[in-house]
């Protein structure tokens, strides 16, 4: 049995997921983990963030519930309002640092998602991958050579399409996967302890 994290770097709740998912890792280190996104602001949704007015209100639910805080720079393009969220170019991302450091993914999600939600960074600017690999002891050359490449686009539109097959349209969602059979863990916001229990279940149920 795997775990499927089906999320968006650009969806705040999936930001508050972060001290779970990482929870998680940290009491079943033997579990594999792996890290899908998800298409939230694609298409029609591309459109500057001061047209999403629940922004700020979200947010503060976020923070009540799971605890995560907001930085200044992201509180910047907040009060901007121009900023467009790509989730294609974040996924685009998700899949270079992927493509780079496999084993680290859900690390290297989280600090990606810190990079946004914290210092308002750009997940669109290769220069956010430079940042975010030295951040985390990468090499930011390659980093930033993984996200130009062709593969990484091909990588983001087969993380939707894994998304879309796995029946998933609310970010972030948790799977537990044994062989062709998803079960679900999480959608939205859950406790490391509610999560573990429902694994159990599974495990037992098996």
């Amino acid at each position: 049995m795997k775990l499927v994290y089906v999320f968006d770097a650009y969806c705040g709740w999936s930001y508050g997921f972060v001290p779970t998912l990482a929870e998680l890792v940290r009491r079943r280190p033997g579990i594999e983990v792996e890290v899908v996104s998800g298409g939230l602001f694609t298409g029609s949704r591309r459109v500057p963030i001061r047209d999403f007015g629940y922004v700020e209100g979200a947010n503060a639910k976020i923070s009540e519930l799971t605890g995560v805080t907001f930085g200044p720079g992201y509180a910047r393009l907040i009060a901007d309002g121009s900023f467009v969220m790509d989730s294609a170019a974040a996924a685009r991302g998700v899949a270079a640092l992927r493509q780079v450091a496999p084993a680290r993914i859900v690390e290297l999600a989280a600090a990606l998602q810190h990079a946004f939600y914290v210092d308002g960074l750009s997940l669109s600017d290769p220069a956010t991958y430079r940042t975010v690999a030295a951040a985390t002891g990468l090499d930011p050359d390659i980093a930033v050579a993984a996200f130009t490449t062709p593969a990484a686009a091909v990588g983001a539109q087969d993380d939707f399409a894994r998304a879309a097959r796995l029946g998933v349209h609310s970010f972030p969602t948790l799977l537990a996967v044994d062989g062709d059979r998803p079960s679900t863990l999480a959608v939205g916001h859950a406790t490391a302890d509610q999560i573990e229990w429902r694994l159990d279940a599974l495990t037992t149920a098996s």
